[in-house]
């Protein structure tokens, strides 16, 4: 019989050896693991994508790079295959193939004024879903508009351009040729044959004076912006149209100084005879010209009645909440980046005239008295 000792020897030395075979073969296994999560998996190509939408990838291809070419219901299994995939579009070689920049610029006149912030949403929206990269310059910030332009107008900078700024000249563009294709937006340039996304300014106006008019006002004046700007000659004209003879006016610009300052000489004026009624040319113009009388005492609308311009939201917050009419800036926005697109493809007359909208609220009311 075998003394303990010796069944201990045994036991250990061939214990020992299968815990030894034990956690080689579990280190083998961790090794191999550790390989398959180590190792490199190739980048996931066109043919991935399609063999995961069912698709060939020529039509993979033509979704990414010309996607008003397929369907929606293709184009969208396209698109989840691409996120389910985690394909990365090379987009600087694609670009670099197709001698573009895969970029659209924007140019407006004040970044600063809140008026634009939703047309470059729509902008944005619009361009996104089709590739594209909306950029935006201020002309006004760049050393004034011809340099901007210059800088812009510049195919290897932009595949095209929306411009918003209506005081630059037909002069102005003439002078830079080569330029990417181009469509205005809002303001419009006289004499330059472009594509253009506008609102009906003189059917807004009419609106707004009309408006006045079934409240007794007789006596409307209009705080105007800039004499050479188009939007300020379209929006007068309305108001001639619906008052048959042109308006009192108060000189302005784009700022609440400006309505403060057009404010400082209506209250100048005799009581009796002054305006009963105000359009501004822009909610801003029509804010500060109403913070201004309201400092000096004058209720509104009791006293006067006022209308501004544009549909800025803050103006439904004002301390009496400013009458106005809206203008479709997101919708703008979105149709303007369509219609850029539909002009670099070779599109015919893409110009749209938009409907504005009259938003009556608590700054106009009948006339007193």
């Amino acid at each position: 019989m075998r003394s303990i000792n010796t069944w201990f020897v045994i036991v250990f030395k061939y214990g020992f050896s299968v815990l030894k075979t034990i956690s080689f073969r579990r280190s083998l296994v961790a090794h191999k693991r550790r390989n398959l999560t180590d190792r490199p998996h190739h980048p996931v190509r066109l043919a991935d994508v399609a063999r995961h939408a069912g698709v060939s990838s020529a039509t993979v291809s033509r979704v990414l790079s010309r996607p008003e070419m397929v369907t929606e219901a293709t184009r969208a299994a396209v698109m989840a295959a691409v996120a389910a995939t985690g394909y990365r579009v090379n987009l600087a070689a694609r670009n670099l193939r197709k001698q573009r920049t895969g970029a659209i610029v924007a140019l407006v006149p004040n970044l600063g004024n809140p008026f634009f912030a939703r047309l470059l949403s729509g902008m944005g929206h619009e361009l996104m879903a089709e590739g594209y990269d909306l950029l935006v310059g201020d002309t006004m910030a760049t050393g004034g508009r011809h340099r901007a332009l210059r800088r812009f107008l510049d195919t290897s900078r932009a595949d095209g351009i929306i411009l918003l700024d209506g005081q630059v000249t037909a002069a102005d563009l003439a002078s830079l040729p080569g330029a990417p294709p181009l469509v205005t937006a809002c303001e419009w340039i006289e004499g330059a044959d472009l594509p253009r996304i506008v609102l009906d300014n003189q059917r807004g106006t009419e609106l707004a004076t009309g408006h006045l008019l079934t409240l007794d006002h007789r006596r409307i004046a209009f705080i105007g912006g800039p004499e050479v700007n188009v939007l300020h000659r379209a929006r007068l004209e309305g108001m001639i149209r619906a008052l048959g003879t042109a308006p009192p006016g108060y000189a302005g610009d784009f700022t609440l100084a400006a309505g403060a300052r057009a404010a400082g000489i209506w209250l100048a004026e005799d009581p009796a005879t002054r305006p009963t009624a105000i359009v501004a040319f822009s909610d801003e113009l029509a804010a500060g010209f109403m913070g201004e009388v309201q400092r000096h005492g004058i209720a509104i609308p009791r006293q006067v009645s006022v209308v501004g311009f544009d549909g800025i939201d803050w103006g439904a917050h004002l301390p009496t909440p400013l009458t106005t009419i809206r203008q479709p800036r997101h919708a703008m926005g979105r149709v303007a980046a369509r219609t850029l697109l539909a002009h670099m493809r070779g599109g015919g007359d893409l110009s749209t005239t938009l409907t504005p909208e009259l938003v009556i609220r608590a700054s106009s009311g009948r006339v007193s008295g």
